[in-house]
């Protein structure tokens, strides 16, 4: 039992629905990939499911962890940014409701056949007019209440106000955003202006994610007042970079240029520089597992990217499973990583939930083991684009050995998921497991 859980009350019920949710799109969106992987296997499994082929369970695969598993727990984030630290509203928990209910309506339009064709927007027809309604749901929700917060968030700081301000006028654009782009006539699917990635475009998305690495701590966290310089370089540091990246060639420019390959290298600074800012913030012992995690994640992204970037290797990696153990680098491995971090971090003490080393590892673990069997498949494929298609041993043992991973991070999943709907009350203990994470 964990005496200190009496003084710490369950965060707002916004929060944990809000995680919870996350974690029943993370248990379900596994087990689809479970599915996945079996059909790989087995192909002829697939005929008792017909028109539910694997081309539309791999959509509602993706789809549920990007905004299911990913999204949701940043809802509760939200909901802590606008909140001021007092009870939100009783339509809080709703506006998470009524996210997941978009998610499904998606997912069963997806299995269809329904979709607009474009990658993480499949949203078409009537799931993508609920979704758009759902985020315009929660943009009202979190409006309302930070005016009604309003003073609290001014005591807070002018710099704060107007910071969180800014926020909620740039998230109003979100569902018509959403709602536009997933218009299939609005571009095509594929770019016809470029050959492939390029340096720039890399480089673009990858100071995308470096700002919200920077943001979040900065949201979430109380700066140390003797680290302000750390914060300052930082900074600095993505705005040189933003300057590069507008310089360098964008559009139809190969990845064979120096300067594409050369330019995105910079990206490997912030492998230092990251811990480095990180300890520049005061966190709940509890983030710690999730901390270390997040950094080495983010520097096996940053450099891995860099790497398969670079001539030769991309070129036979491109379009094989090399580049789907890159992806699980980032989604799996890095961003569940960020999430699980934030979440520690919001709920403190109930943290615990994501704290057991058991599941904490056997995730890692997996997920590396996962990756090393898709590079070696990918290297292997681009040289023989026949050995992923073709039944082989070789072949087999490898999909054989993802599915078994695939298998262990769901049991993973469903260990989060089970402690988090322990927390009921608050005077809901933490188990003796939490002090041997801690």
């Amino acid at each position: 039992m964990n005496p200190s859980a009496l003084d710490n009350p369950l965060p707002q019920p916004a929060l944990v629905s809000a995680v919870r949710h996350g974690l029943v799109w993370l248990v379900l969106a596994n087990a689809v990939g479970v599915l996945l992987a079996v059909l790989l296997l087995f192909p002829a499994l697939a005929q008792p499911l017909g028109e539910w082929s694997y081309g539309r369970w791999i959509m509602v695969h993706m789809n549920m962890e990007l905004y299911g598993w990913t999204a949701l727990p940043l809802l509760g984030f939200l909901f802590h940014t606008y909140s001021a630290g007092k009870r939100l509203s009783v339509w809080a928990r709703p506006a998470v409701w009524l996210w997941s209910a978009a998610l499904a309506v998606g997912c069963a339009t997806w299995l269809s056949g329904a979709s607009s064709g474009k990658l993480f927007l499949d949203w078409s027809g009537f799931a993508r007019v609920f979704f758009a309604l759902a985020l315009v749901g929660l943009w009202i929700q979190l409006a309302v209440e930070f005016f009604v917060n309003a003073k609290v968030h001014l005591l807070q700081g002018r710099f704060a106000f107007f910071f969180k301000l800014a926020g909620l006028v740039l998230l109003a654009f979100v569902p018509w955003a959403m709602y536009h782009v997933a218009d299939p006539t609005l571009y095509p699917a594929f770019n016809p202006d470029t050959g492939g990635p390029t340096g720039s475009s890399q480089l673009e998305s990858t100071l995308g994610v470096t700002a919200i690495v920077l943001l979040l701590p900065l949201a979430i966290a109380s700066r140390k007042p003797d680290r302000r310089v750390i914060l300052v370089l930082a900074w600095s540091l993505l705005i040189a970079e933003v300057l590069l990246c507008i310089a360098m060639g964008h559009a139809d420019v190969s990845h064979h240029q120096p300067s594409q390959y050369l330019g995105l290298g910079v990206v490997l600074l912030w492998i230092p520089i990251a811990p480095v800012y990180f300890s520049a913030f005061t966190w709940n012992t509890n983030t710690r597992l999730w901390r270390l995690a997040t950094l080495w994640w983010w520097a096996a992204l940053l450099f891995t990217g860099w790497i398969f970037f670079l001539p030769g290797v991309l070129d036979r990696f491109k379009f094989t499973d090399g580049l789907v153990g890159h992806s699980f680098v980032a989604m799996a491995g890095f961003t569940s990583s960020l999430i699980v971090l934030v979440s520690v971090q919001l709920l403190g003490k109930h943290g615990w939930i994501f704290n057991r080393r058991r599941s904490f590892w056997l995730w890692q673990i997996c997920v590396i083991a996962y990756i090393v069997l898709m590079v070696i498949a990918g290297w292997i494929e681009g040289v023989d684009a026949t050995f992923t298609i073709v039944p082989g041993t070789l072949r087999n043992l490898i999909y054989a050995l993802r599915l078994l991973t695939g298998v262990l991070m769901l049991f993973a999943s469903l260990d989060w998921l089970r402690d988090s709907l322990s927390l009921r009350s608050v005077d809901q203990h933490s188990p003796k497991s939490y002090q041997e994470a801690a």
